[in-house]
């Protein structure tokens, strides 16, 4: 009896990491993160807790959910790419009808979370995302153009946005000024992962930058994006949203990104792709946390 129990739990656990593993909650964490920090920027002082608290379980379901319809929709290239072939699908830990309700009721709920206990208009533009990034994106721009990253980029930068408008119920520039900053950022830091993962997109068939344009053209996009991304993320202290304790923060940072980078473009070395790119998950981070730090010390002196 007590062996059958020990089994049971032990299935369940299973399956309930699979169906953690349709998340991406490395993705989702950096995206409520951001989504916090939208929230956070939008009031001078402290957060009111309800909106805070249930705007980041339904951007965060949200999300989940179309992660999950990413798995589903990319279910045939992940069982070709080294990366991605052992992800619940490809493994055949789940079934497609698993996975489809899965997501849909993930996403129903975080629907009905931000439409009824957060504001309309968070609801409308998360929907509008998560329509975005796991439709749009995957199932039509992945594979239509190399700039696949670039349009599709827009569906990843919203998370801010939607952390700003769950607290005020409105759009404001500086709110617009984060979702430029994310949607700059998204080019070098895909396609450094990308030029590594060449030879796994041309497996798949999915016209990435580096397999259509070749690794070469590719570095300098990066260099070139980089250097508008340095230029974007002055905004927040040249607009007044943020001040000089953001501005050093900020500069460190571009010079490492910069640096990366360059280093692309001289060196060509195959080593540098991947450092590069877990350093610009490192940068978004920082950067975001600078924003905050510096919002929050202006606070605490006022």
């Amino acid at each position: 009896m007590i062996a059958r129990a020990v089994a049971i739990s032990e299935s369940v656990g299973h399956r309930a990491g699979y169906y953690l593993g349709l998340c991406k909650l490395k993705v989702v964490g950096l995206i409520v993160f951001t989504a916090m920090a939208g929230m956070a920027l939008s009031v001078p002082g402290w957060l009111p807790l309800g909106p805070f608290l249930l705007g980041s379980i339904g951007i965060g379901m949200a999300a989940s959910s179309a992660a999950a319809i990413n798995h589903l929709l990319d279910a045939k290239a992940d069982e070709i790419m080294a990366r991605t072939r052992n992800r619940p699908l490809p493994q055949g830990q789940l079934t497609q009808k698993e996975v489809l309700t899965f997501a849909v009721t993930l996403g129903a709920l975080a629907m009905v979370i931000l439409a009824a206990w957060v504001n309309p208009l968070t609801a409308a533009l998360t929907f509008a995302s998560l329509i975005g990034y796991a439709v749009i994106y995957t199932a039509y721009l992945k594979r239509a153009t190399p700039q696949n990253i670039v349009i599709g980029g827009a569906a990843g930068a919203a998370p801010p946005v939607l952390g700003w408008v769950a607290i005020t119920g409105e759009l404001h520039a500086h709110a617009l000024i984060l979702f430029l900053i994310v949607f700059v950022w998204t080019p070098p830091h895909f396609w450094a992962l990308a030029i590594h993962r060449k030879d796994d997109y041309a497996a798949a068939d999915v016209p990435m930058l580096p397999v259509t344009h070749g690794n070469e053209f590719t570095r300098w996009q990066i260099l070139f994006y980089t250097i508008i991304l340095c230029l974007v993320t002055l905004l927040p202290w040249l607009t007044g949203m943020s001040g000089l304790v953001y501005l050093a923060g900020a500069t460190i940072l571009n010079v490492g990104f910069l640096g990366y980078a360059l280093a692309l473009v001289t060196t060509r070395s195959p080593a540098l792709p991947m450092p590069m790119f877990r350093y610009s998950i490192i940068y978004l981070m920082a950067l975001f946390a600078f924003l905050l730090l510096d919002h929050y010390l202006v606070a605490f002196i006022a």
